[in-house]
């Protein structure tokens, strides 16, 4: 073979190569992305924390999140802050204020939409920044943490002004309050098909100190109105809700009593009541909040797959993981690590090309220096498992 010939030969052999690479890394890059949202010291923020996300019937993707202007402090001056997508969040908006009141706290988004209406509502929580947590805690603020939702009727482009609606969502002696943090849910089955339901938490003060319950609220007039379920107790908090094939309700909670547990309650009438508890369960916690959503990718899809995710430890935030699950919650046989790094607090979401977002706090040196979206395909998550269906 002449020179001409091998070296034409070889620049055959380099294209090819190339040509091998890009395609390996385009279908990497399909199946599983990662990338930051919101970053410490961003738009005026010190820190970005307490994510939720939607997709939207009409395919718009809504992420929100508190922007901290005096540190990682649950209180302060704090706001509610999103970016938007319209391409199955392959591209985001710059990010815009929701809700901010001085320096006062307006924080634990937790969207849900009324698909039978368009309406988005985001319910959160305000307190005065002057009132710490220990003293809210304590009973001792000068103010309380009250309840609000706000709504968009255009894909999350504007919000109405905040609607107080304390007095029919938390007990005059409850102390402190949260909405979420994450997303609410539209039941679809059943009886109470229609119905909107928020799950929240609480805390009040015992015999022994602090007592910590998870409760929802819910409205089944479209968000006209709305109601306070009984509580879970004792030692249950940060929550998040999945309606059951079969209609039931089953709350996840961030778990105080025992630790290293997710804690788990069940409904049959719709959130009304929760009268089956469970403490310990099949899924570990670091006590974090964690995220549980239903995977339909059409209306022919009668598998049953439910997502979770969290910090997988008992005693680090660390190694954001999802897991799934075919029979409902009660096993988890295929889990994969979405990040190893510090991680806290996230949220997920099915896409409109029915890929998968969890969106989650994380970090090199601690779990709260950034809020960042993976998105990933089913069987990305499935590959590695040994229970794939």
């Amino acid at each position: 073979m002449n020179t001409i010939n091998k070296s034409g030969f070889n620049l055959l052999k380099l294209v090819f190569f190339l040509c091998v690479c890009i395609s390996v890394v385009y279908a990497d890059s399909s199946s599983f992305n990662r990338k930051p949202l919101f970053a410490s010291g961003q738009d005026g923020y010190d820190t970005y924390r307490i994510p939720s996300i939607i997709a939207t019937s009409k395919g718009t993707v809504l992420a929100v999140c508190e922007g901290r202007k005096e540190g990682v402090s649950d209180t302060g001056d704090i706001d509610l802050i999103l970016k938007r997508s319209e391409d199955s969040a392959k591209t985001w908006s710059e990010t815009k204020l929701i809700w901010s009141d001085g320096n006062n706290t307006c924080g634990n988004p937790c969207l849900v939409e009324n698909k039978k209406t368009g309406t988005i509502f985001l319910f959160s929580t305000w307190n005065l920044g002057s009132d710490h947590e220990r003293e809210i805690l304590k009973g001792q603020s000068k103010d309380t943490r009250r309840v609000y939702y706000l709504k968009s009727s255009d894909e999350g482009k504007t919000w109405s002004k905040p609607v107080e609606i304390t007095k029919d969502s938390k007990k005059e002696y409850w102390k402190w309050y949260a909405t979420g943090p994450g997303v609410g849910i539209q039941l679809e089955y059943g009886l109470y098909k229609g119905r909107l339901v928020i799950p929240a938490n609480h805390s009040y003060i015992g015999p022994e100190g602090n007592v910590f319950g998870s409760h929802v609220i819910y409205s089944d007039d479209n968000g006209q109105s709305w109601n306070l379920s009984d509580s879970i107790l004792p030692g249950l908090n940060e929550s998040q809700v999945v309606e059951l094939i079969d209609g039931k309700l089953l709350m996840n909670m961030r778990n105080y009593r025992y630790r290293g547990s997710r804690g788990l309650a069940f409904s049959t009438n719709g959130g009304q009541s929760w009268p089956y508890t469970a403490f310990k369960s099949n899924l570990i916690e670091p006590r974090c909040q964690a995220a549980i959503l239903r995977y339909s990718p059409n209306e022919q899809n009668t598998k049953s797959c439910i997502l979770f995710c969290n910090p997988e430890s008992i005693t680090q935030r660390v190694k954001m993981t999802v897991k799934m699950s075919f029979d409902e919650a009660k096993t988890w046989p295929v889990s994969k690590t979405v990040y190893e790094g510090p991680s806290a607090y996230s949220c997920m979401a099915v896409l409109p090309d029915n890929r998968i977002c969890c969106f989650f706090e994380s970090g090199k040196k601690n779990p709260y220096e950034r809020i960042e979206l993976a998105v990933f395909t089913l069987d990305w998550l499935k590959d590695g498992n040994e229970s794939k269906r």
